[in-house]
This record gives C-alpha cells, sequence and structure tokens, in this order.
C-alpha cells in the first residue's frame, strides 16, 4: 500500500513538473512573439542574458531564505556547462537566421536521436524496440506539421550542427551534473545562472548586432516593449527552473520527446491568436500523430525494459544509497 502511495506521489509530482515546464515554456514563447514582432525587441541572445540574470536574483533570493543549501560544482564542470549552453544559444539563433525555417525545424527534431545517442554512449541505456518506435512516430508527426520548405547551405549547416550537439550536450550534462555531485535544480541553476548571465551579456550585444545589424543600445522602447520584456524575463526564471527540474526527474531524452508538446501548443495558440494562415489538414493530421507518439513514448517507457540504464554514474556519498537503488532500474 505505501508503495503505492509513493508511485502515486511521484506521479502527481512528475504530472507537476512538465505543467509548470509546458506552462512557462509556451507562455514565454507568446510573450517573445508580442515583444519581437509587434515591438520590434529582436535582440534574442541578449534578452537571453536578461533571463539569466533575472534566474540568478530568484537562486540567491532563494538561498537567503533557506531554500537553497549551499553546494559544491567544480569551476571545470562549471565551464564546460557555460560552453555547451551559451553555444545552444548562440547556435539556435545563428541556425535559424542562415537557414530557412524548415531546415531549422529539422535541425531541431535531430536533437532527439543526438541526446539518445549521448545516453547509449555515456550512460549505457537500452531502449525497447517500442520506445525507439514511439520516439519514430513523434518525430514524424512534429515534422509534418513544421517542416515546409528546406534548403540547406555551407555555413548554415555548420551553424545546425554546433546547435543540435550543443544542445544536447547541455541537456545531457543537466541530469549528469544533478546526479554526480548530488545537486538539485536550485543548486545547480545557482551556479550556472550567474556565469550564464555575464557570459551572454557580454557577448549578446555582439551576436544580435551581426544577426540583426542593429545596437541594442539604440532600441527606443515603449512602455509595453518594456513591459513585455520584464515579463519575458519573469516567465523565465519557471522556464530555466522547470528545465532543470524536468530533466533531473527524467531525461534530456524524455524532456526532448515530450518537450514537443509545447511545439503542437505553440502552433494551436499561435493559429488561435494569431490568425489561421498556414492551418491545413496536414498541420492537424502532423499534431495529433504527435500527440499520439508522445503518449505512446510515455508508456513505453515506463514498462520494464523499456528504457533501462544498465551501469550507473559513481555519486556523492549523500546520494550513494538512492544510486544503489536505482542500479539496473528502469528509468522514466
Amino acid at each position: 500500500m505505501s508503495s503505492l502511495k509513493k508511485s502515486d506521489k511521484k506521479a502527481a509530482l512528475d504530472f507537476a513538473a512538465w505543467s509548470f515546464n509546458v506552462t512557462t515554456s509556451v507562455g514565454i514563447i507568446m510573450v517573445n512573439k508580442a515583444l519581437m514582432a509587434t515591438h520590434g525587441f529582436s535582440f534574442a541572445t541578449t534578452l537571453t542574458g536578461l533571463h539569466f540574470v533575472t534566474t540568478t536574483l530568484m537562486t540567491i533570493v532563494f538561498r537567503w531564505l533557506g531554500l537553497s543549501q549551499p553546494s559544491h560544482l567544480p569551476l571545470a564542470d562549471l565551464i564546460k556547462f557555460v560552453i555547451f549552453s551559451n553555444l545552444s544559444i548562440v547556435g539556435m539563433n545563428v541556425s535559424l537566421m542562415w537557414n530557412s525555417v524548415g531546415f531549422y525545424q529539422i535541425a531541431k527534431l535531430c536533437m532527439i536521436p543526438a541526446s539518445c545517442l549521448l545516453e547509449v554512449v555515456f550512460d549505457h541505456v537500452h531502449y525497447s524496440r517500442d520506445t525507439k518506435l514511439s520516439i519514430m512516430v513523434v518525430l514524424i508527426g512534429v515534422a509534418v506539421c513544421t517542416v515546409t520548405d528546406v534548403s540547406v547551405n555551407a555555413r548554415g549547416l555548420i551553424a545546425a550542427v554546433i546547435a543540435v550537439w550543443s544542445t544536447a550536450l547541455q541537456q545531457y550534462y543537466v541530469h549528469f551534473l544533478q546526479r554526480k555531485y548530488s545537486l538539485n535544480s536550485f543548486n545547480l541553476l545557482g551556479h550556472t545562472a550567474p556565469a550564464q548571465a555575464g557570459s551572454l551579456l557580454l557577448v549578446g550585444p555582439f551576436v544580435d548586432f551581426l544577426l540583426t545589424g542593429k545596437r541594442v543600445d539604440h532600441f527606443n522602447f515603449s512602455s509595453l516593449a518594456l513591459f513585455f520584456l520584464m515579463l519575458s524575463c519573469f516567465i523565465a526564471i519557471g522556464v530555466n527552473l522547470s528545465q532543470f527540474i524536468c530533466i533531473g526527474r527524467f531525461s534530456a531524452v524524455s524532456f526532448q520527446v515530450l518537450g514537443h508538446m509545447k511545439t503542437v501548443l505553440v502552433l494551436s495558440l499561435g493559429f488561435l491568436f494569431f490568425g489561421k494562415e498556414g492551418l491545413n489538414l496536414q498541420v492537424v493530421l502532423g499534431m495529433v500523430l504527435a500527440v499520439l507518439g508522445m503518449i505512446w513514448y510515455g508508456n513505453a517507457s515506463a514498462k520494464p525494459g523499456g528504457k533501462e540504464r544498465r551501469s550507473v554514474l559513481p555519486v556523492r556519498s549523500a546520494s550513494l544509497k538512492g544510486s544503489s537503488e536505482e542500479k539496473g532500474g528502469a528509468e522514466k
């Protein structure tokens, strides 16, 4: 009976974590669309730096309130994480500029196979046939509803490859660092957010000038633009925190697969609030196929043998007991 209650509690917490991530992610996309498309603030890299400034402030407040305990993250691991994260952010922005929208979407879909490969190589994860097929269904569904024109050029391809692998490594590293150093989401953000805020605010204006030909310090803020900027930074706290919570509870692959629910919701809300241009039977079928694939993945990966880690990463003494219980166990 107690084990049933424990599993019910875990399921409720899992659902809450996903709901938190989906809600904040979809919300920030809609707010940023208004900020950039309507009010002309097109400085995406600098905006991300500001997001990490507010996230840093949140970690400081949580530490002051005693909700986050002191922890240790070696400088070498912090530097590697910041490099992966910042290459991911800059790479995605550059890839969107240098590639067609269709090829950009294909590159984003490639993050799932890349994340799978990292888990197979470094964590010795084994996927069942049903789990692999469900991932394929999700990829096909999202491709059907998002990929339109596809054109490739050399520099765009290089940017896409950098974006895909740096994003996969960043998300893998979130899970890796939390397990290795027994860090919770607040602890890890407390280490990484200040470094990302400083580095992105340093390079962001130059990257944005390269991409847009405009200087962020010359932008003329209206009161509405300033409101949407502040709202974006506030929601970003939830996005950054929920990403670390979800990847810590699950894995980078599960985060990527089930995260495409956000793609479906963004498309649906876009058609609802910004007009039905582009809405057709192909898009609807693609969204339905993607959702069915996500449901299948959730069921397949939860079954015994659906997704198993066959070796356990050594962790610090504080979590040795918890780790030993995971050995050979299935991971959602």
